[in-house]
């Protein structure tokens, strides 16, 4: 079965708004080997209908490295009440808001690589609360924002295995984490 993981980028006061702000001098080569190594190991990206919508503005546009290179030819796969521009960054497919458990669950169940998500928020609470979220990678930033959105919301609460943790020269730190039953 395909493991579900989601990757987010968060200040050490744990805000995740705006990355491109914060996050971009700490991208060290060992950081950013990780991250494509992390990201060969899929073959999908699964999005809310806002984060897609963001994403679909940039990573177009991006190319000519094998990270972005590899981002931009997986299947992306948005979650979605309102129509989405699928050709605004293919290949998309849209997964309708009120099928969502019942249609990650049959993805997990095909046949591929890891599923990521990028982002943390309504999506991930779900998918971790139905037992379908497998593992958190959480990038902690030596930033503190002060303010902005959180990490974690209430509804976000699940028990968590500590798994991994991964330090960059630049102080980045991959914190992973498997999701575990209450």
């Amino acid at each position: 079965m395909r493991r579900i993981i989601a990757s987010t980028y968060t200040t050490l006061d744990g805000f995740i708004d705006n990355p491109h702000e914060w996050s971009l001098p700490y991208n060290d080569p060992g950081a950013q080997q990780y991250a494509l190594d992390f990201t060969l190991g899929a073959d999908a990206l699964l999005l809310g209908r806002v984060t897609y919508g963001g994403m679909a503005q940039a990573w177009p546009q991006m190319g000519g490295n094998p990270y972005a290179d590899h981002v931009n030819k997986i299947e992306k796969y948005v979650v979605a009440s309102e129509p989405v521009d699928v050709e605004a960054w293919g290949p998309t497919a849209v997964i309708a808001g009120d099928d969502v458990l019942g249609a990650v669950e049959r993805l997990k169940r095909s046949v591929g690589r890891d599923i990521l998500i990028w982002g943390n928020g309504q999506l991930t609470d779900a998918l971790a609360t139905a037992g379908l979220l497998d593992e958190y990678r959480v990038w902690v930033y030596p930033v503190i924002k002060g303010s902005g959105e959180p990490l974690f919301r209430p509804e976000s609460r699940t028990s968590l295995k500590h798994v991994g943790t991964r330090t960059f020269e630049s102080g980045v730190v991959v914190l992973s984490y498997r999701v575990s039953a209450a």
